[in-house]
């Protein structure tokens, strides 16, 4: 996605002093390491992290104590304590960061550094799902609490090409660029010939993905980034809270500063597809009894064969079926009694009375949308509060929690990332956690602390 007109001011990506693990006073890198606050969820793989190294990062991004307020002064102290322990320690020049994550066939590379913030309206950083105020408090604290961005957002953006040169494996498992060629933009060239370098650090993580990060300090590869960056604009592929909290607390401020800028990771997807996954919902007081015999009044119900994988292959092949015929587009899929049903085929006229108009149909067929507003509100009547709704990446563990607290998982099919890019271009909100970009940047290998710069 390019800026039009020249001179337009695009994507700011500055240097920043990283604050990073000293790998000599850690168990190991991917020890210290966590995925995004929001996907653990589980309290079996919070206490995991916790106990796989006492510096693990999730003791920052994810506290443990009896309020908010403890939690937040809890995660500052921690911090504050690991630097002057020389447990984090900063780099000592300010830097734009390479980094690569590499799973089997997918590959991932993109920039971390500090982007300038800008409003919606100017068109540079495009949100594509609305947020949940108390998650933006409480990251909006946490930020104020510890004076640090612990973990970068996922941005993407479409750079100019692919370029020549040889090819490797994109996110999609497609192939795509390796090292270099013509054709490609700054900071594609700069990232291909950073990773003919050492890295700077070199780890694998429990999951079996490679992560690897080099140091871009050149003056003249950090003006290649900046002249190639500004004719672009990008999507929050990952992160809509911690950018809306980027937002409020730069407004919190009277003078420009460090908080004009936020840790992200922006990742060039001509080059580097994401994969666009669905985030699924825990009803955490809903039975699975009560869930079904409420969606029979206005949707098609058939119990279907699992296991898990084969349900979510027949809730694929129903979407994908439900989108050649005339009709509504959508179909779900509940579990937590040891079975699995298929609701799908929904009533039009409970859609014509429950879904609000003025919108683009795209966003009015969107199975979230649907859910929330047909389901949810009208036939489920469950408040979409932290005590009755979760919001679970994995499609197992939310089957898992359903199980063993009673309640229902509602597993949800992917969006399609056109649908996505062509209502953020429209300024089009879709219902909070609609999608799961990937591959998710690990947390805990670069930091940036606010009173650094």
């Amino acid at each position: 996605m390019s800026i039009p007109g020249p001179g337009g001011q695009g994507l700011q990506l500055t240097p920043f002093r990283g604050l990073r693990y000293v790998a000599e006073r850690v168990g190991s890198l991917a020890a210290v390491t966590s995925p995004p606050y929001d996907v653990v969820v589980r309290p079996d793989g919070l206490r995991e992290l916790e106990t796989a190294d006492p510096h693990n990062i999730v003791r920052l991004i994810l506290p443990q104590a009896d309020s908010p307020e403890a939690r937040h002064r809890q995660a500052a102290e921690t911090l504050r304590r690991w630097q002057a322990d020389g447990v984090l320690a900063p780099d000592p020049e300010p830097a734009l960061y390479v980094y690569e994550q590499r799973d089997g066939p997918t590959l991932q590379r993109g920039l971390i550094g500090a982007l300038r913030l800008s409003p919606r309206e100017e068109g540079i950083v495009l949100p594509h799902e609305e947020v949940m105020p108390h998650v933006v408090e409480d990251r909006a604290d946490l930020m104020r609490a510890t004076a640090a961005h612990l973990e970068p957002l996922l941005l993407a953006y479409r750079g100019n090409g692919n370029g020549n040169g040889t090819s490797g494996t994109s996110g999609n498992g497609a192939t795509g660029p390796g090292t270099g060629g013509a054709g490609t933009g700054g900071a594609a060239r700069v990232i291909e010939s950073a990773i003919r370098r050492e890295p700077l650090l070199s780890t694998t993580t429990e999951d079996g993905v490679d992560h690897r990060l080099w140091r871009v300090t050149d003056p003249a590869d950090l003006v290649a980034v900046s002249a190639d960056l500004r004719h672009h604009q990008a999507l929050i592929a990952d992160g809509h809270h911690r950018w809306a909290t980027y937002l409020r607390l730069r407004e919190e401020r009277r003078e420009p500063g460090p908080w004009d800028f936020g840790l992200v990771l922006l990742v060039d997807t001509a080059r580097y597809p994401l994969r666009v996954r669905a985030i699924h919902r825990l009803l955490r007081q809903l039975s699975p009894d009560d869930a079904l015999t409420a969606a029979q009044r206005a949707f098609r119900v058939q119990t279907i064969d699992g296991p898990l994988p084969r349900a979510l292959e027949t809730l694929a092949e129903a979407t994908e079926a439900a989108r050649a015929e005339p009709g509504a587009p959508n179909a779900f899929l509940l579990a937590g009694d040891g079975r699995f049903h298929l609701l799908d085929r929904p009533d039009p006229e409970l859609l014509a009375r429950t879904v609000p108009e003025g919108r683009p149909e795209a966003w009015r067929t969107l199975d979230a949308t649907v859910l929330h507003h047909a389901l949810l509100d009208h036939l489920w009547n469950v408040p979409d509060t932290p005590e009755h709704i979760g919001y679970i990446h994995d499609s197992a563990a939310a089957v898992e929690q359903a199980e063993r607290l009673g309640g229902t998982a509602v597993l949800m099919h992917a969006v399609g990332e056109d649908i996505v890019h062509e209502l953020a271009r429209q300024g089009i909100a879709m219902p909070h956690k609609s999608t799961s970009f990937g591959p998710k940047p690990a947390t805990g290998l670069v930091l940036r602390s606010l009173t650094l710069g």
